[in-house]
């Protein structure tokens, strides 16, 4: 395989973990703590998850136990769309399965979970998995959105494991790859099976966190990647002076990357979605806003700036959530006949005739693009494609509309041109940060010991993640537990809970608390590359959400 430079180096890198994951297996014991609930709907999604409801949260500690002895062949897939750190996770499994005794072996699908359903499996082997140790990307078995949910496909896949001797399926994958992981433990402890399924936190919206996950690997590599690309804009708007730079970034529903972004970089403004949602702020405001402070920076004479702009904003403006649920279910609903109108007026036409009158007004109003972006194809749960609308340029649309119309009654005598920026696909196969190489290693060793010890059911945490790594303890928490009823494509199912930026919480605060200094004045930072070698406050520390949450957890009473 060719490879670069610095990939050459990277193999040589020894993740980093607590010392009771370097020793003897059969040295760690499980120390199981309470049973847990669901998040909310409790009646509902025992009923759903009869088996496996209720299951006590688990960690790993010193002492006696049988994780050391020959667990069975274990197999992986890779789920969704890639997060630095992938790599490592599937290395700290092979390392784990090969210092426990016997001659178990691990297999890897291909092709994510369409691998497990066609049986497109590999065995992974120590020189192949030395080729991709510390490097970025999910190309060593590939990935896919394939989602097993079905009678069917849970019955395919007990096929396929019992043929490979397969003890315990490893799911790497986000909150919807872990629902349906949770779905097959549960089937498969219904059939008294003997295989157990075993999840991993993986995404880099950072939306897959609760008390027990600290945070999904991937995040930390993927935000600091944006925040080089942030931070060199940043810099680029200071010198030349002359434009307003829009730029979008990566994060479905929740705005972390957005805000994580922000703290590392201090752009003029930050949009957070859920700040929006809470304050009811419509379209109007939003861009009132801006317009505000492209006037007082204009009075400065600075005619330039950085605005954040989370992907998913759009959906929790008001009047832009009304529309995108009516368009979700309208479309869910009459799927059939509108695939026939194959022309977008025809399309239009009829959308609006079947919209209400408060949202069929919002839907006409728009700029054409955006109309034509929200009547797309929609993804697989049956939900507009939101990284598809460019809301950066329909923020520039209308920011540029109002100033006009100031400018033409002399409220407004400064510049604005604009650039505008998406950034998503950039960040989300770079080369793993220290942090997310030692976490996603330390989730390949904690997926091993679930599988060793049947936690079926689970996914992997690590506590205390922005301590040092002597303080990391690996554990882990029962799937069901993380889950709520949710709608999707017009049914209400059982679904991992999405973790939204909490504004109550020291980030935000932090953020809420500086902003209007860095909204006037240019108060950027630029973060520079990641650091792989050198001293570890350079390169081994977590972003500024962690710390700051880590900060605050410390002084609590």
């Amino acid at each position: 395989m060719d490879c670069s430079t610095l990939q050459k180096n990277r193999y040589d890198y020894v993740p980093k973990t607590p010392a009771l994951l370097k020793g003897h297996l059969g040295d760690l014991a499980p120390v199981k703590g309470e049973e847990t609930e669901a998040f909310s709907n409790r009646t509902v999604i025992k009923q759903t998850f009869p088996r496996t409801y209720g299951k006590p949260l688990v960690t790993f500690a010193p002492g006696s136990s049988d994780l050391g002895k020959d667990p069975g062949n274990i197999g992986v897939v890779l789920s969704g769309g890639q997060a630095p750190g992938g790599h490592n996770v599937i290395a700290g499994l092979y390392d784990s399965l090969k210092k426990a005794e016997g001659e178990s072996k691990l297999y890897g699908f291909l092709g994510g979970p369409a691998g497990i359903l066609g049986e497109k499996v590999i065995e992974l082997t120590e020189k192949y998995v030395d080729q991709y140790r510390n490097t970025g990307g999910f190309d060593i078995i590939g990935s896919g959105r394939t989602k097993i949910e079905t009678e069917e496909q849970f019955q395919r896949c007990l096929e396929v494991c019992k043929k490979l001797n397969i003890s315990s399926l490893v799911i790497i994958g986000g909150d919807d790859s872990n629902t349906n992981a949770a779905l097959l433990a549960e089937f498969l402890e219904t059939r008294n099976a003997g295989i157990t399924v075993v999840g991993v936190p993986k995404t880099i919206d950072g939306d897959m966190r609760n008390e027990d996950i600290e945070m999904s690997f991937g995040f930390d590599t993927a935000t600091k990647v944006y925040a080089e690309l942030i931070g060199n804009i940043c810099r680029d708007a200071a010198s030349a002076r002359k434009y307003w730079h829009f730029i979008k970034l990566m994060g479905r529903s929740a705005s972390h990357i957005c805000l994580e972004c922000a703290l590392q970089t201090r752009p003029n403004i930050a949009l957070i979605s859920e700040e929006v949602e809470a304050e009811n702020w419509s379209l109007n405001d939003i861009v009132r806003s801006i317009v505000n402070t492209v006037i007082q920076r204009s009075e400065n004479g600075e005619n330039f700036g950085i605005v954040l702009v989370p992907e998913g904003l759009i959906e929790y403006i008001p009047e832009m959530k009304a529309l995108i649920s009516e368009l979700n279910n309208l479309l869910a609903e009459h799927a059939v006949y509108y695939n026939t109108l194959r022309s977008f007026e025809d399309q239009t036409e009829w959308v609006n005739k079947n919209l209400s009158r408060d949202t069929s007004y919002t839907f006409s109003s728009l700029p054409t693009d955006i109309q034509r972006q929200l009547l797309m194809d929609r993804d697989p749960h049956g939900n507009v494609q939101v990284s598809r609308i460019e809301t950066e340029n329909l923020l520039i649309d209308m920011v540029t509309s109002k100033l006009l119309e100031l400018k033409t009654e002399g409220k407004f005598s400064g510049a604005f041109a604009t650039q505008h920026h998406f950034f998503g696909y950039e960040g989300r196969s770079a080369f793993p940060s220290n942090f997310d190489a030692d976490y996603g290693y330390c989730l390949g060793c904690t997926a091993y010991l679930l599988s060793a010890g049947t936690f079926n059911g689970y996914t992997c945490m690590i506590k205390n993640l922005a301590g040092s790594r002597e303080e990391w303890v690996p554990g882990g928490v029962p799937i069901v537990s993380m889950m709520n009823l949710e709608r999707r494509k017009g049914k209400v199912k059982p679904v991992i809970r999405k973790a939204m930026v909490d504004l109550n919480k020291k980030p935000f605060k932090f953020y809420a608390k500086q902003r209007s200094q860095w909204a006037v004045t240019t108060s950027y930072l630029s973060p520079g590359a990641i650091q792989y070698f050198g001293p570890p406050e350079v390169c081994d520390l977590p972003g500024e959400t962690m710390q700051l949450e880590y900060e605050e957890r410390k002084a609590a009473p």
